[in-house]
């Protein structure tokens, strides 16, 4: 089975495809460190095409999420299965966990989690089977009621505040007007009776 690794640390990769070779069920592809390489590489090896990638959700300044949406679109137009994506992040921010489920991601798994159990996150999703790590499940269903009040929109803008991103940023990368943005972002603030950004960047 062919994975793909997605990481900025080449370390990381490194050492996730080692584990996975070692088990002698996985042939690792491609390792990339920026979302431009992993889309170039899915759309020129279809040969060597993933079943398995394993994606961080931060790689510098990027959001590993817009791969997502990238993935579903590409595996639709050429009518290929999609492959099954488990994220990996080293915080512990259950809107973010929730929003990569939501945008097609098949589980979640902490970058601190042990060998055994991301061989036993991947089993899990290559069922079929949502998988979270044991540690975040609770907060992620805790946070759910909260998160289901976004819409879409709000929740994608949410995303980008808690990478840091100002308005002018996220107002770039969505296509919109900055009043637009600003108009979604004191609908989030009502919305969680928050004041300011750090309160955002907390939740």
């Amino acid at each position: 089975m062919n994975a793909l690794l997605i990481d900025d640390h080449p370390m990381v990769n490194s050492g996730i495809a080692g584990i996975l070779e070692e088990t002698g069920r996985f042939k690792v592809t491609g390792q990339t460190n920026t979302l431009k390489e992993a889309k170039q590489f899915i759309e020129t090896n279809k040969n060597a095409f993933p079943s398995l990638i394993i994606l961080d959700i931060m790689l510098n300044e990027e959001n590993g999420l817009d791969f997502l949406p990238f993935l579903e679109n590409f595996c639709k137009s050429n009518e290929i299965k999609k492959p099954y994506v488990l994220v990996c992040f080293v915080l512990d921010e259950p809107f973010r966990i929730q929003s990569a489920l939501e945008m097609g991601a098949a589980g979640f798994i902490s970058k601190v989690s042990s060998k055994t159990e991301l061989l036993l996150a991947i089993d899990t999703v290559l069922r079929g089977e949502t998988y979270i790590s044991g540690e975040h499940s609770d907060k992620v269903a805790k946070s759910y009621g909260l998160y289901s009040k976004f819409t879409r929109r709000e929740r994608e803008i949410l995303n980008l505040i808690k990478s840091n991103k100002s308005n002018k940023q996220i107002a770039s990368e969505l296509f919109l007007n900055i009043r637009t943005i600003e108009n979604h972002i004191s609908n989030i603030y009502y919305k969680t009776g928050t004041k300011n950004r750090q309160d955002l960047q907390k939740l």
